[in-house]
């Protein structure tokens, strides 16, 4: 299977498949689809089979439950209002017994069960003025890829690739970022869903030594007012479920916990799961 991660569609005449082919991280995702569930679930399964995926994962309507059920998928996580208002559930079926395994899913409970105990009222903090917040363009994209590649040993998109972020910005990706000293130190994108009008708050990334200062938050609070003043109110991120304060953060910016996604993506040193968070964005 070619390592390159791409999307595929398929018309037939029951039914339309988006389909998102990941190698790297041995999983194939159904974006969108409309006709007959049985007949394209068939044929998702079939691709996953064809390209050795190891979890298949769907962006699934309410509707569609007990099919997705009968078909021996199981739910996992829940965007609020991701399909122009209406809520994605995403299901899964796994194809190798160590893809379903995970040592981690207790101590990761109790972590969101701590995170809750957090308080939300947290005194505003400002970094010092030697930080300077800007919107990215292509001149950033490979100073952005250094960044990622310090932060990220292993990455579920080619973000070590300046000429990948060129393709996410033409795309429509937003990236705000924090230099120190004339060189990017934070940085985070919006992945931006114009159809369906929603957006994924993610490759969130800062240098160690400048994590004192509270910039990822900052970074997606201005993401979070680009987004209101586009009209897209569905927000979501999907954090490494064993990152405190990833998690914290977006728990402290009002963001719901919806969900865990068993054994999702390689990223920082291995496969892991991944939390699922989602705010809306007109109730603020």
């Amino acid at each position: 299977m070619n390592q390159q991660a791409s999307t595929i569609y398929i018309e037939e005449s029951n039914y339309f498949l988006e389909i998102y082919l990941d190698p790297f991280n041995k999983r194939i995702r159904v974006d969108d689809y409309r006709g007959s569930t049985k007949l394209l679930l068939h044929k998702a399964e079939e691709l996953s089979h064809q390209h050795h995926a190891e979890k298949l994962i769907i962006k699934a309507r309410a509707e569609d439950f007990l099919a997705l059920y009968e078909c021996g998928f199981q739910p996992e996580a829940i965007i609020d209002r991701y399909f122009l208002g209406s809520d994605a559930h995403f299901f899964s079926k796994f194809y190798t017994p160590e893809r379903k395994e995970n040592n981690h899913w207790v101590t990761e409970d109790g972590m969101i069960q701590s995170i809750y105990q957090l308080d939300r009222t947290v005194q505003k903090t400002f970094p010092p003025k030697e930080y300077i917040l800007k919107k990215a363009d292509k001149n950033n994209a490979e100073e952005l890829s250094t960044l990622y590649k310090q932060v990220f040993p292993i990455y579920p998109t080619p973000l070590h690739e300046p000429d990948y972020v060129k393709k996410t910005m033409k795309e429509g990706t937003i990236y705000y970022v924090f230099f120190y000293q004339g060189k990017i130190v934070s940085a985070a994108s919006a992945e931006v869903n114009e159809f369906y009008k929603n957006a994924e708050l993610t490759d969130c990334a800062t240098l160690s030594e400048h994590r004192k200062y509270g910039l990822m938050k900052i970074l997606l609070q201005e993401l979070e007012r680009e987004l209101k003043r586009k009209g897209i109110y569905c927000s979501y991120s999907i954090a490494r479920s064993l990152s405190f304060g990833m998690n914290a953060v977006l728990f402290q910016l009002e963001y719901k916990y919806r969900g865990r996604l068993m054994n999702n993506c390689y990223i920082y040193d291995k496969l892991e799961n991944m939390n699922m968070w989602v705010k809306n964005l007109a109730d603020c």
